[in-house]
């Protein structure tokens, strides 16, 4: 598909300009950012869980709002001090698969790294009661999500494998597709989110002319990860729903500390999140969305490393840094000692 290649096209332009720079060092904090999606969906409210951790020790994480995983994927690779990107794993499964046969692309994801993987994002497709089933979908008005969203490249890849001939693709966000839905401007629209997600708890959303369609395409279901959206999931949504999803992982660069202080102070930061993450994961489970709960953190995607600075933060031995300094931590219990055996065991620390 031409979008494909564009965005190919982009990754390879990518590689040719921020990443290496040297960002200038203050003696003020270093600035470091997370780049989620928007502000009613799962990745955003995940940036601001750990980020309220970081907090606590004084430290700033800036979560920014995106498109989502493509606009996230580039700029971990283009932007100034952004550390940390949510990526669809079929947003880097396209890319692995494109830099097989284009040494640029290869050169362009070289030093693109895992720190955790997260959970299974749900394909969620809203449509007129019209629309019983996706192949239902041929000549309708459909919405994609933006360009640099990882709901526009599954929707396309979703489409194009079940061979679907839209009447009209609307390149738009999941706002203003709600909006032109509920007014009856579109038929459908694709959403890419941990369940649950904010924009489908709307109370306007009339079950007698929406509903989720259910998607139950073995060829899908061979891509994607079977599963459903439980039932009561939505106020709107009575039934349990068969659903296809795919995971969501948080993407990092492999910074050198030797390279330059930029290098080192970002690597630092890596070391930090990964540090936070993984000896208060019970917390976030507890306190934090409730997709947390789904959360595997041995579950690294195949084919993808782990960067050496996350593994610099999950080492026993790691001493975080934190400008307003607490009580002393507490030992490590038993528990979390066994957990940090497995993810090492995992990863490599």
């Amino acid at each position: 598909m031409k979008f494909l290649a564009v965005f190919a096209f982009q990754v390879l332009c990518a590689s040719l300009l921020l990443v290496g720079k040297v960002a200038p060092l203050s003696a003020q904090e270093f600035e470091k950012n997370i780049l989620t999606g928007g502000p009613t969906g799962t990745y955003i409210q995940f940036g601001q869980d750990i980020a309220n951790l970081l907090s606590e020790c004084g430290q700033t994480l800036n979560v920014r709002e995106s498109a989502g995983s493509l606009e996230n994927f580039l700029g971990v690779r283009t932007r100034r001090a952004t550390q940390f990107g949510i990526v669809q794993s079929d947003v880097l499964e396209y890319l692995k698969t494109y830099s097989a046969s284009d040494s640029g692309i290869a050169r362009a994801i070289a030093g693109v790294r895992i720190a955790f993987p997260l959970y299974n994002e749900e394909v969620h497709l809203i449509a007129t009661r019209q629309i019983a089933s996706a192949s239902d979908l041929n000549g309708k008005r459909i919405a994609i999500g933006v360009e640099d969203s990882g709901t526009f490249l599954t929707a396309s890849l979703f489409m194009d494998l079940l061979g679907i001939d839209a009447g009209e693709l609307r390149k738009i966000g999941p706002d203003e597709s709600m909006a032109q839905l509920l007014a009856g401007e579109l038929d459908a629209f694709f959403y890419v989110a941990g369940a649950p997600t904010k924009i489908f708890l709307n109370g306007q959303i009339d079950p007698e002319r929406f509903h989720l369609v259910p998607i139950e395409d073995p060829v899908l279901q061979s891509v994607y990860v079977p599963t459903e959206i439980p039932a009561q999931t939505y106020p709107f949504q009575e039934d349990a729903i068969p659903a296809v999803a795919v995971k969501a992982v948080l993407m990092t660069f492999e910074y050198e500390p030797r390279r330059n202080g930029y290098h080192r102070a970002s690597c630092r930061a890596v070391s930090d999140v990964a540090h936070t993450v993984l000896s208060r994961f019970s917390e976030l489970r507890q306190t934090g969305h409730s997709k947390w709960q789904q959360v595997d953190l041995n579950d690294i995607p195949p084919g993808w490393d782990v960067s050496n600075c996350v593994n610099r933060g999950v080492a026993a031995n790691y001493v975080m840094e934190c400008p307003s300094q607490r009580a002393p931590a507490a030992p490590e219990s038993a528990a979390n000692s066994a957990y940090r055996a497995r993810i090492c065991a995992a990863i490599g620390c």
